[in-house]
């Protein structure tokens, strides 16, 4: 009798090692209820604050917006400060542009032609995706000055945006990360 048990034990414990089925520590027990999902425009950038703080020293009514300019840039790879410059030059930063237009860039405006976009949003995506599309890829502007040539009349409208570019730099710099609001 103690042979068969000894035996029965020894069959038994080659059928667990050899098993097929994962050990205890191996299963998994739950499954998580939430995934955490975390996006690019979600985390801290500091170009958004500086970008924020810069526009609401002129007023500007898009000053809120800052992360869309910056999402917008970086989607489109353009430099963060480019389409807000273009602001600073067209309507004063979104202070003096047709009313209930939305269009603070100048965009189709010329004549008698005037556009409109939804809101500060759609504004800023479209116009930051058209400086990418048309602009640079489709007609090969590599800089402001390229791209003024298309974009504006006037041959001082490059150096105008680069001057807002270079205030926003250099606003950058006196704004350090000590300064910047806190928000919770």
């Amino acid at each position: 009798m103690l042979k068969t048990l000894v035996f029965s034990l020894i069959i038994a414990l080659i059928l667990i090692l050899t098993s097929e089925t994962p050990a205890l520590a191996q299963t998994k027990l739950a499954r998580p209820s939430a995934a955490l999902t975390v996006e690019l425009e979600d985390a801290h950038d500091e170009r958004v604050e500086i970008l924020s703080a810069f526009l609401q020293e002129y007023n500007s009514p898009f000053a809120d917006q800052a992360h869309i300019f910056v999402r917008e840039a970086d989607k489109n790879n353009l430099d963060w400060r480019f389409v807000a410059a273009i602001s600073g030059v067209e309507s004063t930063f979104g202070n003096r542009y047709p009313e209930g237009s939305y269009n603070a860039w100048g965009w189709g405006i010329y004549g008698t032609n005037r556009h409109g976009f939804a809101s500060w949003e759609d504004a800023i995506t479209t116009i930051s995706g058209e400086l990418r599309s048309r602009y640079m890829d489709k007609w090969g502007a590599k800089d402001v000055s390229e791209i003024g040539n298309y974009y504006a009349a006037s041959p001082t409208w490059a150096s105008r945006v680069t001057y807002f570019m270079e205030k926003m730099t250099a606003y950058e710099s006196t704004y350090s990360s000590s300064q910047l609001p806190i928000s919770l």
